[in-house]
Parts: C-alpha cells; structure tokens; sequence
C-alpha cells in the first residue's frame, strides 16, 4: 500500500517512476522550441508575398527582392503599413536566410506617384499628444526605428539594399530612404525634415544617419531649416548615390544591378565595414525616440493646429493624384 506521503510526493511530482531525467527533458523541451521556430519561420516566409500594404516580388535572375508601399490613404507609416514591414522583413530572412546566394538585393519603393513617403502618421501623434499618452508615442517610435535599424544593417544577410525615391521623401519618409546602402532619385523629388515647422524634430533616425553620413553640423541644418531640397542637392551632399531623370528609377535600378554583379561581394563588404568603423546601436535610436516623445508632449495648441493642417493636406494628397492621372 502506498503511504500518504507516497501519494503526496507523487502527486507534485517529485517522484515519478515514468518521469524523464533532467537531460532528457531539457532535449525534449528543445526539440519542441526548435520546432515551434521551424513553424514560425515557414508562416513568416509564406506571408512574404501576400502583405495587403506592400508589394513584394522575387526575380530569380538578378537575385533581387522588389518591395512596394502601397498606402490606402495619405502616404505615410501607419501602424498598418510598419506591422506590414516588420512581416516583409521578417519573412526575408525566414525564406532566404539558409540561401545566403539566392537574395542578392533588396529594392525598397512606394506606388504612390509622386512621393516615396510622407513619413510618420501626424494624426496619430497629434491624438497621443492630446491624450499625454507618452507611452504610445514610444511605442510607435520604437517600431519605426527598428524597421530603420534592420534595413541599415541589411537584415544580417550578405546582400546590398536599394532605396528608390521616385517622390518626394519627407520627415520619417527620408530617415527610412536613407538607411539603404543605395539610394537612387528621381531628379523631381524634394527631401527634407519639415517637422521643426510645428515644433518638433525627425527622431526615429534623422540626426543618427545624416551626422553620420555627412557631419553633424549639416544634420542640424537640415532639420533646424525645415528646408527642402533637390535631389541634386542631395547628392552633392552625399545622401543619394545616383540622380535620373523622371520615370527612370526602375531602370536605374536594373541597371545599377547589373553593373554590380561580378563585385557585388566586394561592394558588399564595404558596406559591411562601414558599419564596423561607424556603428549605429540600437540603444541610440531608442534614447532618442523617449528625447522626441518628451519633446512632442511640450507642442502647444497652436502647434497642433499646424499638425493637423498638414494632416489634411496630406490626406487630400492621394485624390489629386488621382484626379492627375
């Protein structure tokens, strides 16, 4: 007969004749956690190309991945369209990680005709703002410099990524353009920060990339000016790699492609040191996405206004083109 402290040692389990060893266990545990990976990454992969905020395609041939933002609405980074990036990114690496030859480039651009992207969702912080709600104001922050963080550093795979501007590229918009190796423009879009007109900074990459880049002082200008400036422009300052005229983004694109083919490890490698010699931490991005939010909280009542002004004019943006076409 079983004692009752049998019974009770049974039942908490601190003696199981059935029961596995540690080692065991633990292997058992592994194999369950491994293959709950396995099962993420396979659905993470097969979600790649079927993202209702972008466009995604694979050509075999050159080895590259083409992704299209394709904004319902004004052109700008929704919680919908970022939940959207974080699955197209997360779905490259799911579906080509193990085939570090197949993926070559990754090609980022927008359909909407004229513009790259508009940037951050102001009617979205104009709401946190309202409602003091800092925590929601990092939180979105936090997502869009981790998008900005892992295109910078290229997903971790031995690939070259390519920002292409056939619009203009404003505020968040150009803090996500420029963490791409390449950036190619078309000669018509206009660039710049214009978040200081309602008393705010860029603070999801601005100063992080354009200081480094260029110098710090320049960074400054261009988010302290609200400016906007030319592709050219651009260029001259280092920030667009190649300038062509409208309508000829795709092609440049293809071509800059195949004219790096037979030294793409080479060019590849250069972006892998520039990253070792200048290093961008993700712990940087994040202090200064808390400096923004802190920062957007102190926006007056006026400022607002001015917020929400450029708000309707970015949401009648997408009818006038439509009305264009």
């Amino acid at each position: 007969m079983t004692s009752i402290a049998s019974r009770d040692s049974v039942a908490k389990g601190r003696f199981l004749p059935f029961a596995l060893p540690p080692a065991l266990q633990a292997d058992s545990v592994s194999r369950i956690e491994a293959r709950s990976l396995e099962l993420q990454r396979a659905a993470d992969a097969a979600r790649l190309f079927c993202l209702e905020h972008l466009e995604v395609s694979f050509d075999d041939k050159s080895g590259a991945l083409w992704s299209f933002m394709r904004s319902k609405g004004r052109p700008s980074y929704s919680l919908a369209l970022l939940d959207d990036i974080h699955a197209m990114q997360d779905g490259i690496v799911a579906r080509f990680g193990g085939q570090p030859t197949e993926l070559r480039y990754l090609v980022a651009g927008s359909r909407s005709p004229g513009v790259f992207s508009l940037g951050g969702d102001l009617d979205l912080f104009a709401t946190c703002i309202r409602n003091k709600d800092r925590q929601a104001l990092i939180d979105y922050g936090k997502s869009c410099v981790r998008v900005l963080h892992r295109f910078h550093s290229a997903l971790d795979l031995p690939i070259i990524t390519i920002g292409l501007a056939q619009g203009d590229a404003l505020g968040g918009g150009l803090e996500s353009l420029l963490s791409f190796n390449v950036v190619i423009a078309e000669r018509n879009a206009k660039f710049g920060f214009p978040e200081t007109l309602f008393g705010l900074f860029p603070g999801m990459g601005a100063y992080s990339i354009v200081s480094r880049r260029t110098n710090a002082a320049f960074a400054e200008e261009m988010m302290l000016s609200g400016r906007t400036y030319t592709a050219d422009e651009m260029k001259q300052a280092g920030l667009v790699h190649i300038v062509v005229e409208p309508g000829q983004g795709i092609d440049a694109a293809k071509e800059y492609m195949l004219r790096s083919q037979s030294r793409h490890a080479g060019i590849r490698a250069v972006y892998d040191v520039g990253r070792r010699v200048n290093p961008m931490p993700l712990d940087e991005l994040d202090d200064i996405v808390r400096i923004w939010a802190d920062c957007a909280l102190k926006l007056s009542d006026r400022d607002l206004r001015l917020m929400q002004r450029l708000v309707a004019a970015q949401n009648r943006l997408p009818k006038q083109l439509q009305a264009a076409e």
